[in-house]
Parts: C-alpha cells; structure tokens; sequence
C-alpha cells in the first residue's frame, strides 16, 4: 500500500533536517526521486542527504554537468545523480545506474528522464516553491518506506 504524505518546509534549515534524517534510515538499495522546478530544493536536499550520511561538511555540487557524483559512506555508496541534461536512454545504461539502484542509495533529480527505468521501490519526493524560503514537499512511496520511518 503506498504511503504519502506532504510536508510543508518553512526554511533551508527544515530540509536539511529532514535530509538527515532521511540519511540516517538508509540502505543500499534506497532510491529518491526529487522532484520539481529549478530553485526548488532537490539539489539542498542531496547535499544535505549526502552531508550527514558522511557525517562530515562535504563540497557537494549540483552533478548537472557531470551527470553523476559519487560518495563513498562507511556502509553504502550514494550516487547523487542530476539527469536534467541527458539526452537518451541509452546515457543511462552507459553510467550503470541499473546497477546503482541494487548496490547503491540514489539521489535522482530530474526522475522524468528515466521513463520506464524508476525503481518501482522508490520513494518520490515532489518540491513545489511556495514562496523565496518556504517549500511544500508531497512524498510517495511504497509500505516499506513507511515502516522504516524514511521521510515518509
């Protein structure tokens, strides 16, 4: 049964909470799709996600160029991963995000690129910009994640 929930986020200091606590929950395998328009928080989340699964101050810059950015955490790989630039199908397979899905946690902005190859098991995270600080988050995702108390 799908959970979902939407939480409103009155400031960068909320979503980086509740990036962290996200991070705290996760295990290889997890996905997020983040959603949402430019200037909406999917790149404030991964950086703060990224941040306290390392448990350290880390530069994490947005991958739009590079596709891809990779950490390594004591228990898991995060792939942090910005797919607004990719032009086909085919870039995804090349990077081996197939693979990631199983091994790693991903961070995936721009989610629409993927088409049919989303994980099914993947928790969705809709940011909408309410006003310049406030952000409306709606999250979905399957039984699991509600069980675990990831985010949802």
């Amino acid at each position: 049964m799908p959970a979902s929930h939407i939480l409103l986020l009155p400031d960068l200091d909320r979503t980086q909470r509740l990036a962290a606590e996200a991070a705290k929950t996760a295990v290889a395998g997890d996905c997020f799709l983040l959603e949402g328009p430019v200037g909406a928080g999917k790149t404030a989340f991964s950086r703060a996600f990224v941040q306290a699964a390392l448990g350290r101050a880390e530069d994490v810059p947005s991958p739009t160029f590079t596709l891809v950015q990779t950490y390594e955490t004591p228990t898991f790989e995060i792939w942090h991963c910005d797919l607004y630039r990719l032009t086909s199908a085919d870039e995804l397979i090349e990077l081996g995000l197939e693979d990631a899905f199983t091994s790693a946690v991903t961070l995936i902005e721009w989610p629409d690129r993927l088409g049919d190859m989303a994980p099914t098991n993947a928790q969705r995270l809709s940011f909408e910009v309410v006003d310049e600080d406030v952000r409306r988050l709606s999250i979905h995702g399957d039984a699991r994640w509600a069980k675990r108390g990831a985010t949802a």
